[in-house]
């Protein structure tokens, strides 16, 4: 049989630069043993090619482990496909951006030059989960008259992003086409908005359903798709600067497709809301953003796993975003000593307690005493439409120069339309006061002008040297490596829903949850932390007096699962003082870590994290409401004797959610730790190195 003849069993639209490589791989070295290999390929590609291959120019980008394979088909539009080795999981997904004028880029547009590029670099936070991440990727970048398109592909996922380069100081953008055509009605998890708009908090549970059973309502970012033997697909965005964030909804016409949507930029707005804390839009105009004709789009991720636990510890979102400018030195993560969850329930303290002078200088020892880095004052220090006009019932500033005695640095929260109003003036007197950090609460929206918001914030609060704790926020797209003094985001249905949502407030099946799906965006301020734990028959939604689902080590287990620079102790201080072994526990776990290790974990079921700070490791474990035995091998440890102080659930934590147990054993690497875990339980163990 001769070439020709061989030839003709390649499909039609193979693409014949691949087809070329794998004849002179086959027929001219004629390797036996690699040759069964080759026409297994072949076979793949022979199926899968005419799904993927359309009319156009193909153009294939694939991971540096070459399991992911990404093809960009060019013809009357742009469409992509994705597969991981042998599964198919995207079909030809049209992408494309229409301007207000009714350009198009991706329809009907011709490459001019196209650049293929590999990167392996280290990256080097100020701070984060790991001391090094690797940024190792392939990519290609299609040029075409007015725009750039690139694909980037890791051995963990794929991105894209389009870049204008039109000759206009503005353009609009009337609409992005991003879509995600799957193969199969693949189940999948999402968070959808409470009110079907764009006017939301991004801190809602998730729900389980195959994609042409999910409903009309619109889904937040970040979501899960399940491909097939345990593959998960997690769909987020990265680099999100001037330019509105993106929902998805089922498309009408193909139940096994979902498709972006974009709020339009605000036309009218008004004050409203609760408390009038939010800026709500009336009326919004027929585009989603005004831009800079030549700049890039956001990235669009597709973020793969093979196994649950990878998306434990997942950098992508970190790693597409732009890196700082300047100096960050001096941003410092820590823990936070907080008033507004546990309602300033101090008791036996020798005054009334509330939002006064005596009952924060109370914080402020409490956190100075066990080296808390910071106490928040949440709402009730200022007038919240003037920040400049300080409460008449307590003495800010003598509050602020109490704690600068006490080497404990102030967070204040603030209404965000309020700081946006007088931002320069605010941050200004706010240093002057020595303040060290800001919450910013209730945006509740992320079109484009609430993105500036955003940028506007991180850029003057850094010229100030001042963290900022973004809370009812959109999910985190990169920011807090753009802006390290981002230190923490919400965007999660965190523990403050005990006080007020009857009558599930936040169970422990969404804990177990949002790890694998809401953390794989970044950081999440879900405050953990409860003193008072109750198992799912006897909790109540109480707001004075709130409690947690499930048991106490599970919330010890989250300081070390969640992943939050800036984390909270949601409980009161004299609760935390009435339990010594608790609050020695509190005082030593770190919020940043020089590595991380996924351990184990199912979605929605349990998660167990390992993380090291220094030669000490910190081993972090969460279930939902079922029981079950953990097994955590300790190979990550490498050589020595470690001794670990365990946390674990108590025999009668089933029934009372306080019961736990705290014990010391000896362990090596080749040691295994094995823990009953009761329903909504957990752990947290503390490896400490033992020197010679």
């Amino acid at each position: 049989m001769g070439f020709r003849a061989r030839w003709l069993f390649l499909p039609k639209h193979f693409p014949l630069q691949l087809a070329f490589k794998c004849y002179k791989l086959i027929f001219l070295h004629k390797r036996p043993h690699e040759m069964k290999k080759l026409f297994a390929l072949l076979t793949i590609l022979t199926i899968i090619s005419p799904a993927i291959a359309q009319k156009g120019k193909v153009y294939t980008v694939i991971s540096p482990n070459k399991e992911i394979i990404v093809q960009v088909d060019v013809a009357d539009k742009i469409t992509y496909s994705l597969q991981h080795e042998s599964q198919e999981l995207i079909l030809g997904s049209p992408i494309s951006v229409t301007l207000a004028d009714g350009t198009i880029f991706g329809k009907k547009d011709k490459v001019k030059k196209a650049l293929s590029n590999s990167v392996d670099e280290i990256i080097k936070p100020i701070f984060w989960k790991r001391n090094e991440i690797v940024n190792k990727y392939n990519e290609i970048i299609l040029t075409f008259k007015e725009f750039k398109l690139t694909f980037r592909v890791y051995d963990d996922g794929a991105a894209w992003r389009f870049s204008p380069m039109v000759d206009s100081p503005e353009i609009l953008v009337k609409e992005e086409e991003v879509s995600f055509n799957f193969t199969h009605d693949y189940a999948a998890y999402v968070s959808h908005t409470n009110n079907n708009t764009f006017q939301h908090s991004y801190e809602n549970t998730y729900t389980k359903g195959k994609l042409s059973e999910l409903s009309d309502s619109l889904t937040m970012l970040p979501f899960l798709v399940e491909g097939k033997s345990d593959l998960k697909m997690v769909i987020t965005e990265a680099d999100l600067y001037d330019y509105p964030g993106f929902h998805v909804k089922k498309d009408k016409e193909n139940p096994q497709k979902i498709t972006g949507t974009f709020p339009g930029f605000p036309k009218e707005t008004k004050v409203g809301g609760h408390s009038n804390f939010n800026k709500i839009v009336v009326s919004r105009e027929d585009y989603i953003a005004k831009i800079e004709g030549t700049r890039d789009l956001p990235w669009r991720a597709i973020i793969i796993s093979t196994e649950d636990r990878e998306l434990l510890d997942n950098d992508m979102v970190y790693k597409l975003s732009r890196a700082p400018e300047g100096d960050f030195s001096w941003v410092k993560p820590g823990k936070v000593a907080w008033d507004w969850w546990n309602a300033l329930n101090l008791r036996g303290v020798g005054f009334e307690a509330g939002i006064n002078t005596a009952s924060y200088k109370y914080f402020i020892d409490f956190a100075s005493k066990n080296n808390f880095e910071y106490v928040n004052l949440d709402e009730g220090w200022s007038d919240q439409f003037d920040l400049l006009k300080l409460a008449e019932d307590i003495d800010v500033k003598k509050i602020f120069s109490y704690a600068e005695e006490k080497e404990v640095d102030i967070i204040l929260w603030c209404v965000w339309h309020t700081l946006d109003k007088q931002l320069d003036e605010a941050m200004e007197q706010f240093a002057e006061w020595g303040v060290k950090g800001i919450k910013v609460d209730f945006m509740d929206r992320d079109d484009q002008e609430a993105v500036n918001f955003y940028w506007r914030v991180a850029e003057v609060a850094a010229k100030y040297k001042i963290a900022v704790n973004f809370h009812g926020a959109f999910k985190p797209t990169g920011l807090n490596r753009t802006f390290p003094n981002v230190i923490n985001q919400e965007a999660v249905r965190g523990l403050e829903y005990n006080k007020f949502a009857e009558p599930d407030g936040t169970t422990p099946d969404h804990a177990a949850t949002i790890p694998f799906i809401r953390m794989v965006a970044g950081p999440m301020d879900y405050t953990p932390g409860a003193m008072t734990n109750a198992n799912k028959a006897d909790f109540k939604v109480v707001f004075e007096r709130p409690m947690s689902q499930g048991t106490r080590s599970a919330q010890l287990g989250m300081y070390i699962v969640y992943e939050a620079p800036l984390v909270m102790l949601a409980d009161a201080p004299t609760s935390y003082e009435a339990e010594p072994e608790i609050l020695e526990f509190l005082s030593k776990v770190p919020s940043t870590w020089d590595n991380t290790k996924a351990i184990d974990g199912e979605v929605g079921e349990f998660a167990v994290i390992a993380r090291q700070k220094g030669d000490t490791w910190y081993i972090g474990g969460i279930s939902n409401w079922e029981a079950r035995e953990i097994g955590v091998n300790l190979s990550f440890l490498g050589e020595g004797n470690y001794e670990a102080t365990i946390y674990k659930d108590g025999p009668n934590a089933e029934r009372v959610g306080e019961d736990y147990v705290k014990e010391t054993q000896k362990v090596t690497a080749i040691d295994r730790l094995v823990f009953d875990v009761a329903p909504g339980g957990g752990f947290a163990v503390i490896l400490k190195k033992i020197k010679n």
